[in-house]
């Protein structure tokens, strides 16, 4: 019988429907196909990396190596040059870092910002290695997100015969402050371009802590600053190592792994001077920079992997000859170069340790105090 056209209409469009379902399930199935394949790739890059962020030359490469092949994974390193860096990136939106080591008051504002996880320390058999005077500090009490990974004490660097020649002390912040000794040093002197670095420095000569936050002791401190400013040749945070190793600078407030690289960059440039360095006798800062999990890391397993591996005494006295940094790891010290460890600047014994302060961190208003202070001090 013949069809009539609205019957062959209807069965042609159903027809068509019918193809136009079966396309879009294959498309559909393409497309969980293609999503399945980069869902499985994500997942093997996450399997297979680790993400650390660190400073800048904060770990050997032959570490680095060690732990890769250990744990048949690839290390993806990304750099910040201070804690305010890291911090404005992580507040900027920046995720997927499965760890990260900061300073002490930094792990303080991440802890209150609860960007971390808690450590399972079940994990980390390798935490009886840590010396007990550097667990359980007041940024995280109980260790419960930190672990620590090495540290650096803020002093005094000189070259040796110069200072020497000229008779001024190397035990006391006076040589930076006073200008009875920076007028024998004028235009030879930096000092970090930081404001707590140098706010600390100065109420440590004052007789007030690192982290005193009264305000006229910060204006007192101020005054002294700005009286010793115009001996300064510069605010430097970088180039004073060079500067220092050369021999166009004869005095430095810096860091004592700085210190360390200067002297052994003069010593290997054969120059006509050594590199000295010491605790002012006042008390200095000792920055501990610890290992913690952030929240947005992808593969806090292997995080944890790496904490325990930093904790082991060999694979932890590599940075310390590397770069000459404080260890607060026992079992390196076997392993470390006997001369980095007789030095009590990198080394404090039990007396020196007890002038030595970590930073706090600061609110919101003592930070704008401080900044308007800093401004003040710079353009002045």
């Amino acid at each position: 019988m013949k069809k009539s056209c609205t019957t062959e209409y209807t069965e042609c469009t159903e027809e068509k429907h019918f193809k136009k379902l079966r396309v879009l399930r294959v498309l559909r199935g393409e497309m969980l196909f293609a999503f399945l394949l980069a869902a499985l790739s994500f997942s093997a890059a996450a399997r297979d990396e680790l993400h650390l962020y660190n400073w800048n030359n904060y770990i050997s490469d032959a570490t680095i190596a060690r732990f890769e092949q250990q744990c048949k994974c690839r290390v993806v390193q990304d750099y910040y040059s201070d804690n305010e860096e890291m911090l404005a990136k992580l507040a900027a939106g920046a995720t997927g870092y499965d760890l990260i080591v900061p300073g002490g008051d930094a792990v303080e504002a991440l802890i209150r910002s609860k960007q971390l996880r808690p450590l399972d320390k079940s994990k980390l058999p390798n935490l009886k290695n840590i010396n007990p005077i550097y667990l359980n500090q007041r940024f995280d009490p109980g260790n419960r997100y930190s672990v620590p990974y090495a540290y650096t004490v803020t002093l005094i660097g000189y070259n040796v015969e110069k200072i020497r020649a000229l008779g001024l002390p190397t035990d006391t912040w006076a040589v930076i402050f006073e200008p009875k000794y920076l007028a024998k040093v004028k235009g030879r002197v930096t000092v970090l371009d930081s404001q707590r670095e140098l706010m600390a420095a100065a109420l440590k000569y004052l007789g007030y802590s690192a982290n005193d936050t009264d305000a006229a002791h910060w204006q007192q401190a101020k005054r002294l600053i700005l009286r010793a400013k115009p001996y300064w040749a510069a605010f430097n945070a970088s180039s004073y190592i060079k500067e220092l190793t050369i021999g166009n600078i004869w005095l430095v407030h810096g860091y004592s792994n700085d210190m360390f690289q200067a002297a052994q960059d003069a010593e290997h440039a054969h120059r006509p001077f050594s590199i000295g360095y010491s605790t002012p006798k006042e008390g200095a800062v000792l920055a501990l920079d610890s290992m913690v999990l952030h929240k947005s890391g992808p593969r806090p397993d292997l995080a944890l992997q790496f904490i325990n591996f930093m904790l082991d005494g060999k694979n932890s006295s590599e940075l310390t000859n590397l770069i000459g940094s404080g260890n607060p790891n026992l079992a390196a010290l076997p392993f470390i170069d006997p001369k980095i460890a007789a030095n009590r600047a990198v080394f404090p014994d039990a007396e020196g340790f007890k002038k030595l302060e970590m930073f706090r961190a600061l609110d919101r208003q003592q930070r704008r105090v401080l900044s308007r202070i800093w401004t003040e001090i710079k353009v002045r």
